[in-house]
């Protein structure tokens, strides 16, 4: 019997359209799933035509791909990738490589890592970004693990993931969790955008009074431009114009205002906060969804709490103008923020992450692909040390350039009673970074008065405590 070369566990959506991508570049594939009806669907639906063997049981899945065996597991993260593992395990030979390509937490992954090398088994964690239609297409691939199984497999990575101009959408991530962690970071950054170009939708539809059709034309152009060009943008340009069949009203204004959140976003304010990162406008966007979700609190509190009775009296095009410069210059931040918090878990990991390099392969398949990516992959390969995106020469102008609009942005929200969190943030961040004394002098004052937790001083070496209470006293 010939041997598949290749093998996927998990026929949800992603797996089924990830083996299919496999197949297609010349990879023979075997596919296994728990329940047999989703492997029946497949094998009826999709995989006529194509070099695709069903198993039906772990043992017949195994047995039907060659040495040494390369098997992805697209299942739920969690206790359903540690089952599958645990199953497998008997089953496998030294060398053979398990691939979990799931948004698994990166020390789940470290502990499989630590339990799998030492017996001979070959493990990569591997985070996978760009939907279905990535899956099956070309996804940004972002594998951690040994270097040597990793280039094992990168004859399949290079060919499956999406292609740029500068290659294929994978890179050798790092060690251990290290891609996984990637990809959490990816996501955080996710929210971020997504958190920002709705708040431009706000801004846009109940500021400036654009109709659906406006904000079509609105996003569209944005979409043209090198800043804003990317993959949400062009999303949300499509998304206005499409009219519900039943009620004839736009679909997005009958959507419950309410977003969900699968983990990823939450895990990365996590994981800052851990490492002492500052993300505030990421940690703004897990915010934005959490309010969004109490949907039912809010409407009762609209009735009773009120807000500005304010219209906005300006002119509506430069208005416009000015919520694409402050939607960019909050995108930078977001990403100067994921970007710092890279930097930052690769020091603690010992990962040796390449910043350039992330950037580079988030450029095609994944969601936040974007044109602009291109200028931070350019600002790290032009100073790989560089602690922060705001300082690279390129960005660092760009918001002097715009900060005005910027600000005008905000203040116009908050007389209006609009609220902009991801925005606020992302100023907030600006304005923090850029300054040289901070009113952390006072809290630190506050925390050695009732703590006796020592301050240090500008002027001399050394740390310092105070008896505040006698000297407060002295001056009654």
């Amino acid at each position: 019997m010939t041997l598949q070369s290749f093998g996927v566990i998990g026929l949800a959506v992603m797996g089924e359209n990830i083996a299919l991508n496999v197949e297609r570049n010349g990879f023979p594939i075997a596919v296994y799933n728990r329940s047999r009806e989703k492997t029946d669907a497949f094998m009826a639906h999709r995989a006529p035509g194509r070099n695709v063997r069903a198993a039906f049981s772990l043992e017949q899945f195994v047995a039907s791909l060659e040495r040494p065996r390369k098997i992805l597991v697209m299942v739920q993260a969690g206790k359903p990738v540690d089952a599958v593992i645990q199953q497998l395990k008997p089953l496998l030979q030294e060398g053979d490589i398990i691939i979990d390509g799931g948004n698994s937490w990166f020390e789940d992954t470290d502990r499989r890592t630590q339990e799998l090398e030492p017996i001979g088994l070959r493990y990569i964690g591997m985070g996978v970004s760009g939907g279905e239609e990535g899956a099956l297409n070309g996804p940004s691939l972002m594998p951690g693990g040994t270097r040597s199984s990793y280039e094992y497999l990168s004859p399949i990575f290079n060919k499956i993931a999406a292609q740029v101009d500068d290659g294929p959408c994978v890179t050798y991530i790092g060690p251990g969790g290290s891609g996984h962690y990637v990809k959490m970071v990816h996501n955080g950054i996710e929210y971020g955008d997504m958190q920002l170009i709705a708040e431009a939708y706000d801004l846009l539809k109940n500021v400036a009074g654009l109709s659906p059709a406006q904000l079509h034309e609105v996003f569209a152009q944005w979409n043209t431009t090198d800043e804003l060009n990317s993959f949400l943008i062009e999303i949300t340009a499509n998304i206005f114009p499409y009219v519900d069949p039943d009620t004839k009203i736009p679909l997005v204004d009958l959507i419950v205002d309410a977003a969900g959140q699968k983990g990823t976003g939450r895990w990365t304010v996590q994981t800052a906060l851990e490492l002492g990162v500052a993300i505030p406008t990421i940690t703004a966007a897990v915010n934005a969804r959490i309010l969004s979700s109490i949907r039912d609190e809010r409407i009762a509190a609209s009735k009773v709490i009120t807000g500005p009775n304010a219209k906005y009296g300006g002119d509506i095009a430069a208005f416009v103008n000015m919520v694409r410069d402050a939607l960019y210059c909050s995108k930078i931040c977001s990403y100067a923020q994921g970007m710092a918090l890279l930097s930052t878990a690769s020091k603690t990991y010992n990962w040796d992450l390449n910043l350039g390099e992330m950037a580079r392969i988030w450029k095609g398949g994944c969601i936040i692909r974007a044109g602009f990516l291109n200028k931070i992959k350019k600002a790290f390969d032009e100073n790989p040390a560089l602690p922060n995106l705001l300082l690279a020469p390129e960005f660092k102008q760009t918001i002097l350039d715009r900060q005005a609009a910027w600000r005008e942005v905000i203040v116009t929200a908050a007389k209006l009673g609009i609220p902009v969190p991801a925005f606020s943030a992302s100023l907030d961040y600006f304005d923090s970074y850029r300054r040289d004394r901070l009113p952390q002098n006072l809290t630190q004052a506050q925390r050695d008065y009732f703590g006796a937790h020592t301050y240090k001083r500008i002027d001399k070496e050394g740390s310092f405590h105070t008896e505040w209470v006698p000297i407060a006293e002295s001056k009654k």
